[in-house]
């Protein structure tokens, strides 16, 4: 139990999107219906689209209760619970009951999803008690969509896209959508205007334009040209979707609530920190660079260098 607390609970980290979120991390590394080539997470391991319970409801509330407790002691504050995990978070099948849990804590609910299986009913029923959801869509072309999310071979786009409208017209949080762009595989003019034309007719959606700013599952991704980047931004304003970047750093102001080892493992393991993250962070907790050094000898975290910059990872063993 002690290894599932520390990979449950997260943060907070900062969201240019949501503010000081604490992530819900509820599903083991790295099961996913995807196998997205720019994952910060790395290659899926178990492709798949069954759902099924990983995690009691009760047990991720007590973690998160502990979590908001150290939290608020630590002088710091939470914005959003989010799930946000090592796979897709509505492979949980019990996905709606640890939402309807995680209110009792009179915090707003965010869920980050792929989409894939919001064609189904419980999994739109279940996005549906959350106050903020999430979805990627990488790629309205077939093709395309197969080479940049690598999806599980049963999956089907057009009924992904019937069931995102469908959900976007009936859910009565925020809905955004999340378009990774990669050099070379989606960020062709004709594809975003694709994309544009789609997201253009969801309902209250807000849409963020993004590029792969940590390492990336396979080496050899590519981020889009600025040129590209600030044409699909145009396309998209053209098509009056309300859009903005998601292209920078987050910043530093991750928290400490008393367990250095624990908390720079449990933020790792889902959100990879750059080295001058680490840096506040461990002034923030009294603590020096030796205890990096020991996690990384001891083969629980790794040093990865990307676009000229330090970051740190949460080793996945297994």
């Amino acid at each position: 139990m002690d290894e599932k607390k520390s990979l449950t609970a997260f943060g907070p980290v900062p969201s240019r999107r949501l503010g000081r979120s604490l992530g819900i991390n509820n599903i083991p590394p790295k099961i996913c219906s995807y196998s997205c080539v720019y994952c910060q997470v790395g290659r899926t391991v178990k492709l798949q689209i069954q759902r099924e319970a990983f995690y009691n409801p009760s047990d991720i509330l007590k973690i998160a209760e502990q979590k908001i407790k150290k939290i608020i002691k630590a002088g710091e504050s939470v914005d959003y619970i989010t799930f946000v995990s090592d796979g897709e978070p509505t492979l949980e099948i019990n996905l709606g009951k640890q939402i309807e849990l995680l209110k009792q804590l009179c915090i707003k609910i965010a869920v980050i999803s792929n989409a894939s299986l919001i064609w189904r009913k419980d999994v739109q029923d279940d996005l549906s008690k959350a106050d903020w959801v999430s979805l990627k869509i990488d790629a309205v072309n077939e093709n395309i969509w197969r080479k940049i999310n690598r999806p599980n071979k049963s999956l089907q786009i057009s009924k992904i896209f019937k069931a995102i409208a469908e959900f976007s017209r009936n859910f009565d949080g925020k809905t955004a959508t999340e378009t990774m762009l990669v050099q070379d595989i989606n960020d062709n003019i004709e594809e975003i205007k694709q994309i544009a034309d789609f997201i253009s007719g969801l309902k209250n959606v807000k849409s963020y334009i993004s590029i792969p700013i940590r390492p990336p599952a396979e080496k050899w991704v590519p981020i889009a040209t600025e040129q590209t980047i600030n044409t699909a931004y145009q396309i998209f304003k053209e098509k009056n979707i309300d859009v903005e970047y998601l292209i920078g750093y987050e910043g530093n102001t991750f928290a400490f609530t008393g367990n250095i080892k624990n908390d720079l493992l449990s933020i790792t393991s889902v959100h990879p920190m750059r080295q001058e993250a680490v840096d506040e962070f461990l002034k923030k907790a009294g603590a020096d660079w030796n205890i990096i050094e020991k996690l990384i000898y001891d083969d629980e975290l790794a040093e990865i260098i990307y676009k000229n910059n330090k970051f740190y990872m949460r080793k996945l063993h297994g």
